[in-house]
Formats: structure tokens, C-alpha cells, sequence
């Protein structure tokens, strides 16, 4: 793993939505990044993809992440259970780089650089300057979540 643009990060655990698989990554250096490539962007049904890159030896798997080869060089991990896309991983590295909506532990995520650029959508530098608010459901409406929850 480049360590370029690396920081310190606590231990970490994550999961998909369903739980089938988990995994914890020791302390240690981690690189913070947000790609917009094509794949990224088809892999994760969305514009980006939020990722934070550690190496192999640190990582803890339960449950097991079926893997796509994406391309010539890269595989994708994903819960053959419920579809979570999980990791990026380029063939033949020493590192992980893992899709960080997985990450269960609060951690102080901070990319350090834009990949991908060339595919990046014009609208998502506007996102910081759009009207927010929480999440709201209609009055008496109750949600009951199927996600796995840490620690349950």
C-alpha cells in the first residue's frame, strides 16, 4: 500500500446489510479517498464511491464476501446474500479498500484526494450547497429495519 496521504485510523469493524458477512481491521495506517470512475460508479449504483484503503494483514473476515473481477486488474467484494458491495481490491495487492457505508465504528473519515475525475457527475460539487434536513417518516408510520446492527 501507498503510503501517501495515509493516517492513523483506531480499529474498525463493518458489515453489509445483513450481517452474513463482517469483518474488523486492526489500528494502523489507512488512506481516505472518494472515486468517481465508471466502475466505481456501476459497482456501488451511485455517483461515487467513499473508500478507505488498508492493508490485507490487518483485516479479520467472518462470513465470506463473493468477489467480482470488475476488470483486468481489479476485483469488487460483495454479500452474495443481500448485494452490500463491501471492498475494492486491486489484483495482486497488499491492500483492501473497502466501501466505508460498511463501516460500523465511527471514525473520522477524511478523503485526502478525487480519483476518477473524468467520470465524475458536474452536480456532485454542488451537493454542499443543497438545502438539508434528517431523515423523517409520515406520522404513525413505523420502520422496521432488516439491516444488521453492530453489536446486536
Amino acid at each position: 500500500m501507498n503510503r501517501d496521504g495515509c493516517v492513523d485510523v483506531g480499529a474498525f469493524e463493518g458489515a453489509c446489510q445483513c450481517g452474513a458477512v463482517r469483518y474488523s481491521v486492526a489500528p494502523g495506517p489507512a488512506k481516505q479517498t472518494v472515486c468517481h470512475c465508471r466502475m466505481c460508479q456501476r459497482a456501488t449504483g451511485n455517483a461515487f464511491a467513499p473508500l478507505m484503503e488498508v492493508e490485507n494483514d490487518r483485516i479479520t473476515w467472518a462470513g465470506y464476501a463473493k468477489t467480482f473481477r470488475s476488470s483486468n486488474v481489479a476485483e469488487r467484494g460483495f454479500c452474495d446474500e443481500c448485494g452490500t458491495p463491501i471492498f475494492y481490491r486491486r489484483i495482486g495487492q497488499d491492500s483492501t479498500e473497502f466501501m466505508v457505508g460498511t463501516i460500523d465504528t465511527e471514525i473520522d473519515y477524511r478523503p485526502v484526494a478525487n480519483h476518477g475525475i473524468e467520470s465524475r457527475r458536474g452536480w456532485v460539487l454542488e451537493l454542499a450547497g443543497l438545502t438539508e434536513r434528517e431523515t423523517f417518516f409520515t406520522e404513525g408510520e413505523e420502520i422496521v429495519s432488516h439491516q444488521y446492527e453492530h453489536g446486536s
